[in-house]
């Protein structure tokens, strides 16, 4: 049954409830996320293609990669924060693969960034080499080799579970290499690193059951004083979301999210039917 399911495609905004930036919620009952639970890996889009799998036009310059476009994120598990991603929380600097292979030490985890792309994480374990989820294998190559060009940058404070020992890390994502297409139990190269790193069941294909209320809230910062939230039922499906955040980038993502606050505003401005007025 599962290799016979379709690929589910993200829904746009507009159709997905969601919180209002400005705080106010106007409707009842919860704001519900995309649910992944039949999605492919997103590390597996092939080289060229858009977000959303179409072919990008090759005369199309690739855009350099610009810090300001991130993406600005927290989330929480009920009320504890588990993720911050924000200039405010964390060093985002990138470096060229050179570079930072000086910054490396074993049990690291090291993001891959680029314009228009999925982020691509993977553990450092030592002599220049990171083991990494990529195309529904996990392989065991130089940090150079793996970057394909992209910058990256240590991640170990983004996720703030309690890391288990660098030896543990290191030999969690040693253990792993070979395993690949139905051997694997991640969704794509973040699950895996961070697996690896914090140990925790959550990051695995179906670690939590999608039932009841929606536990996790991604909370998206839009600027200062604005936010906007979805809520998921699992951490995998939020990772998702996240991750597809990150491929489009915070200039796309804003738009993407005005478009849905304005069609929501259309649709309460339009006038209800009216009823017949009754003589007293």
């Amino acid at each position: 049954m599962g290799n016979q399911m379709e690929k589910l495609s993200h829904l746009s905004y507009a159709e997905v409830p969601t919180v209002d930036p400005n705080g106010v919620d106007t409707e009842e009952g919860p704001r519900i996320g995309v649910s992944y639970i039949f999605s492919n890996d997103d590390d597996e889009l092939e080289e060229g293609c858009a977000v959303d799998a179409t072919n990008k036009d090759p005369n199309q310059e690739e855009k350099p990669y610009d810090q300001r476009d991130e993406v600005e994120c927290a989330v929480y598990n009920r009320d504890e924060c588990i993720y911050e991603k924000s200039v405010k929380s964390a060093n985002l600097e990138v470096y060229s693969p050179e570079n930072l292979l000086n910054k490396c030490k074993a049990g690291d985890l090291v993001e891959f960034v680029a314009t228009g792309q999925f982020p691509h994480w993977a553990v450092y374990v030592g002599d220049f080499q990171v083991v990494h989820l990529h195309r529904a294998e996990v392989k065991n190559s130089f940090l150079t080799d793996a970057s394909q060009g992209r910058r990256c940058r240590v991640v170990n404070d983004l996720y703030k579970f309690r890391s288990l020992g660098p030896d543990m890390v290191v030999q969690n994502a040693m253990e792993q290499v070979g395993l690949k297409d139905r051997e694997l139990s991640w969704r794509n190269s973040e699950c895996f690193a961070a697996w690896c790193r914090f140990g925790k069941r959550e990051f695995k294909m179906g670690g939590e059951i999608r039932i009841g209320k929606q536990p996790y809230r991604l909370k998206i910062f839009m600027s200062e004083k604005h936010s906007h939230m979805l809520e998921f039922q699992s951490l995998e499906d939020m990772i998702m979301e996240k991750r597809r955040n990150d491929h489009l980038g915070r200039t796309a993502v804003l738009q993407e999210l005005a478009t849905h606050f304005s069609s929501a505003g259309e649709i309460k401005s339009e006038p209800g039917p009216q009823s017949p007025s009754s003589d007293a």
